[in-house]
């Protein structure tokens, strides 16, 4: 049953992704190829649905801007893998089973690509912020978003991964730092972006950050334990990258059990925090979401 209630989460995501994509015949043409190759390139959608359940758990009345915020966190995320896979950055031939962006429409294509999916998500989220009757809480969702992006975000958990690869003593609160600001963050600032443009008040937007944090950092250490553990083909990367690259990750630090036992104790509390603010109706949906991705395989 869960499964076939997010298959339908994905599903509307793509529609929106497909409403919100933009194509031009024109001189640039290759690269608006180059942004859709990557956007629609398949993934969990996890982040856009993550805003909507937000929004829809708190009876939010204007779905046209949490989707346009939702459709802009995907653009985000893609604009971040597309840069992640460079081969100044982690230097990948594959995502989601693909050749990367860089792979097929060179490195100097995709920095581009990447760099116009992150600005043309912030020029959907304000077009839509027009027309909103709520313009206050669509300002302060953009605050948390864009933070969550920039030096104090995703950028910094990425210079801090970039400054500490090849390194041999990298110690666990270094890795925490990273896992933090340049994967949960983001996913925090999702679900506290559906809240706020719902109306949120303050317990139930820190509910909803408490929750983002733990599942966020479980999801980065069974993303260690899938490169260890996993199945090539269902992650679409090769595994053992991790290890052939000499890269510190948790399993490394702590071992495949300790590793394991860690999802299991984050994601029982993301669902006790979930749990107590929202009760089980309410929240059904992101405590089997919490659930699901403790046991994913890709």
């Amino acid at each position: 049953m869960f499964k076939e209630d997010l298959q339908k989460r994905i599903e509307h995501v793509e529609e929106l992704l497909r409403k919100y994509s933009v194509t031009k015949d024109n001189e640039a043409k290759i690269l608006f190829e180059a942004m859709n190759y990557s956007l629609f390139a398949g993934g969990k959608r996890l982040r856009p649905i993550m805003v909507l359940e937000a929004f829809n758990l708190l009876n939010g009345d204007e779905s046209f801007i949490a989707e346009a915020f939702a459709a802009s966190t995907e653009m985000i995320h893609t604009f971040s893998l597309i840069h992640d896979d460079l081969p100044a950055m982690d230097n990948d031939d594959y995502r989601r089973g693909k050749p990367t962006n860089h792979k097929v429409y060179g490195d100097g294509i995709a920095v581009l690509a990447g760099d116009s999916l992150l600005n043309y998500a912030y020029e959907n989220i304000i077009a839509n912020i027009k027309k909103s009757n709520y313009k206050d809480r669509c300002l302060e969702a953009m605050a948390v978003l864009t933070n969550a992006i920039g030096p104090f975000g995703i950028m910094g958990g990425q210079t801090a991964d970039l400054i500490n690869e090849n390194k041999k003593d990298v110690e666990i609160s270094t890795l925490k730092f990273i896992h933090e600001y340049k994967t949960t963050i983001f996913i925090r600032a999702c679900l506290k972006v559906g809240a706020i443009l719902a109306g949120a008040n303050n317990q139930q937007v820190e509910a909803l950050d408490k929750y983002g944090h733990n599942i966020g950092f479980a999801f980065q250490i069974q993303d260690d334990i899938l490169d260890v553990v996993g199945n090539s083909e269902e992650l679409g990367k090769p595994v053992g990258s991790d290890q052939k690259n000499d890269k510190t990750t948790y399993v490394k630090l702590l071992g495949l059990d300790e590793s394991k036992e860690e999802v299991k104790t984050l994601t029982n509390e993301a669902i006790k925090i979930i749990l107590d603010e929202f009760g089980r109706d309410k929240a059904k949906f992101l405590i089997d979401l919490a659930e699901y991705l403790k046991n994913r395989t890709k």
